[in-house]
């Protein structure tokens, strides 16, 4: 069978306020045309497809036109897990609709483990693979609280709770494999942070439980699996140099700081229970440019891409000695009558000399909501023995918040 890995479609984020919408259905359009080409017969989706847990009409209405797409083609299955940006609820509300249409879906843990278990069968009807369709594992799936726990007790709970999740539904995929009688491959999804996975600054990757990203080894997962579908970090990646441990990664850079990353889906062919992979470049819907440097510079570089047709989105750094306090004027003249588009200004100079004590060199959008508690710590000049507690009571107050389920009743 030929498999095809993706995941963090986060349909309906935006980038400084520009919806991407274009880009997404662009990118659904091309994933959709190399299933037809390449004759795949399961895809796999390994969480965060919507950016949020209650996505516009708009962003519903590209993912659901694009199961309608690919659902056509006869004895194709198609498998979606929820990821920690996902609401649970929202995901699962058609699933036995889709279900009719050889679309899994799986939005939140199962109780028991065992039903997050599906067998796929081929043109001939006979099992050719099982899915470990495990989502995004939630704090509350996985740990139960206990007053006067530590950071420490939490985090080796919340392995814990990974490792157990994992060996129920494995053991029931050796089970259900045995009373087959076939050798047929394993397959496992997860959204989480693998140890040794990369990220970037600026992905918006979020921390997934209390205390930190709790990092999850190797030896969490069963030996049985025999390739393991990643999401949540947004680099393509192999884990733990394994060629069958994978992130996908983010078929879109999410941000600026993405924007020369090369990005991929992976597809997985299984002669017999050997699997073979191969990665295949996803190619670039919109163009994502940083600039850097005096006006002089900055001026040549928008000449350059103005010379090419380019319809870039740039990100301005200005980092001239210049106090250009004309500076977004002269942008937008310079762009003016193109199809290019300023997204974002850094003017710094504007303002060191008249705060020359303030860090100016960030704003808002640089900081995540972590950053911003320790700078009110900061400013309210809390003893630092106090701060560690303080933080971990947000962290945990900034979990919950994640992972409520708006769409829910």
């Amino acid at each position: 069978m030929k498999l095809l890995h993706t995941s963090d479609w986060h349909i309906g984020r935006a980038l400084y306020g520009r919806k991407r919408y274009e880009e997404l259905k662009a990118f659904l359009n091309w994933l959709a045309g190399l299933m037809e080409d390449e004759n795949i017969d399961v895809l796999l989706v390994a969480g965060d497809v919507f950016d949020n847990s209650t996505p516009s009409n708009h962003a519903q209405a590209l993912y659901y036109r694009f199961l309608y797409r690919v659902a056509a083609a006869p004895n194709r299955h198609v498998v979606v897990t929820a990821g920690n940006h996902d609401s649970p609820s929202f995901l699962n509300a058609p699933r036995e609709l889709l279900q009719s249409l050889n679309i899994h879906v799986v939005g939140c843990a199962s109780d028991p483990p065992a039903d997050e278990l599906i067998v796929l069968a081929g043109p001939d009807q006979e099992p050719r693979l099982i899915v470990c369709a495990i989502p995004y594992l939630r704090d509350r799936d996985i740990r139960t609280a206990e007053a006067g726990e530590s950071i420490e007790d939490k985090e080796r709970k919340i392995i814990e709770g990974i490792r157990t999740h994992y060996r129920m539904v494995c053991e029931a995929a050796e089970e259900k494999r045995a009373r087959l009688k076939k050798p047929i491959p394993i397959i496992a999804m997860g959204h989480l942070y693998a140890a040794g996975g990369q990220t970037i600054e600026g992905d918006g990757v979020r921390e997934l439980y209390i205390g930190s990203l709790a990092q999850v080894r190797m030896d969490v997962f069963p030996e049985c699996i025999d390739y393991l579908a990643l999401g949540h970090l947004h680099i393509p990646q192999t884990v733990g140099g394994s060629d069958f441990i994978r992130y996908s990664g983010s078929p879109l850079p999410i941000g600026f700081g993405e924007a020369e990353q090369g990005k991929s889906v992976v597809l997985v062919e299984f002669l017999g229970n050997s699997p073979n992979v191969t990665k295949i470049p996803v190619p670039r819907f919109q163009e994502l440019k940083t600039l850097r440097g005096d006006w002089q510079t900055i001026a040549r570089d928008i000449d350059a891409l103005k010379t090419r047709g380019s319809n870039a989105w740039l990100d301005i750094v200005y980092e001239g000695d210049e106090i250009a306090g004309s500076l977004r004027e002269r942008l937008d003249e310079a762009i003016e009558g193109t199809g290019i588009e300023i997204l974002r200004v850094k003017n710094n100079r504007v303002l060191e000399r008249a705060m020359s004590r303030m860090d100016t060199d960030e704003t808002l959008d640089d900081l995540d909501v972590t950053d911003v508690f320790k700078r009110c710590l900061e400013s309210h000049e809390v003893p630092e023995d106090q701060r560690p507690a303080l933080l971990s009571a947000y962290k945990e107050v900034i979990v919950s918040l994640n992972e409520a389920d708006l769409m829910a009743e």
